[in-house]
């Protein structure tokens, strides 16, 4: 949506309020899916998915859209001697300004309502909380951080392909375990920096990885590899902490 709204000649600020827009709608619709037809959550996620993918061909008109020659955010960024650190400070900026609103957001009457809802649906809707809203919020609000991250990447890169967004789900799912398990978070504060925690070891092994020699056609089994990793980690540790335990250790 970003890059076509900039190869019409809009301004790139518009084109990400509008990327995060369609994305919150796109959310919504995920939710909508799940919670007035019944469908499945992860059914009704690979439905939307699907339907999105012939949606982005039609806006983008192509697989491919360049973004080289025309005006983005990080435009300003390329006249300056330290273009790469600026950039580095302003996708920090983003990340945990997006962190300090999320965190406000789950303090406030709706935010723990969500959070209750996450924990136990049915207690919570015991209390009079209509759970079916608030999941298609939570999804919504998900879905435009994932549209607004989709937004700065394509600018930075200097195009918007239609497979950019291919392997982002096991990569979320792998930074958010890993940060869980490295971290061992109790608060709200501290679960959504081991969230950005967990994504930046998950992007710097890759980065490793690479420099190690490793080829890219293989990085979706090392991907694989790292999810089952840190999965299985926290069984495989209580599991011995139950043996020592049972052995008087």
């Amino acid at each position: 949506v970003v890059a076509r709204m900039i190869v019409l000649g809009c301004h790139p600020l518009v084109g990400v309020l509008l990327a995060v827009l369609l994305g919150f709608a796109a959310g919504c619709a995920t939710g909508l899916l799940n919670t007035r037809l019944k469908i499945n959550s992860l059914l009704a996620g690979i439905l939307i998915m699907t339907i999105l993918y012939s949606v982005n061909l039609r806006v983008m008109g192509r697989s491919n859209t360049p973004l080289l020659n025309y005006a983005t955010l990080f435009t300003p960024f390329e006249q300056t001697e330290m273009r790469w650190s600026w950039v580095v400070l302003f996708f920090g900026l983003i990340v945990f300004g997006s962190k300090f609103v999320t965190d406000l957001f789950l303090h406030t009457q709706m935010g723990l309502a969500m959070r209750a809802t996450g924990d136990n649906e049915q207690m919570i809707r015991t209390l009079g909380v209509n759970t079916d809203h608030i999941t298609v919020l939570g999804l919504g609000i998900s879905n435009a951080f994932v549209a607004l991250s989709g937004a700065l990447v394509a600018q930075h890169q200097g195009f918007a392909d239609i497979g950019m967004g291919i392997g982002m789900i096991v990569a979320g799912l792998a930074a958010i375990i890993i940060g869980e398990t490295l971290l061992r978070a109790k608060t709200v504060m501290m679960n959504t920096f081991a969230a950005i925690v967990g994504s930046f070891i998950y992007r710097l092994t890759i980065t490793i990885g690479l420099w190690l020699g490793l080829a890219p056609t293989d990085l979706k089994m090392a991907t694989g590899a790292m999810v089952i990793i840190a999965l299985g980690f926290p069984a495989l540790k209580k599991g011995k902490e139950e043996k020592l335990h049972l052995r008087g250790i």
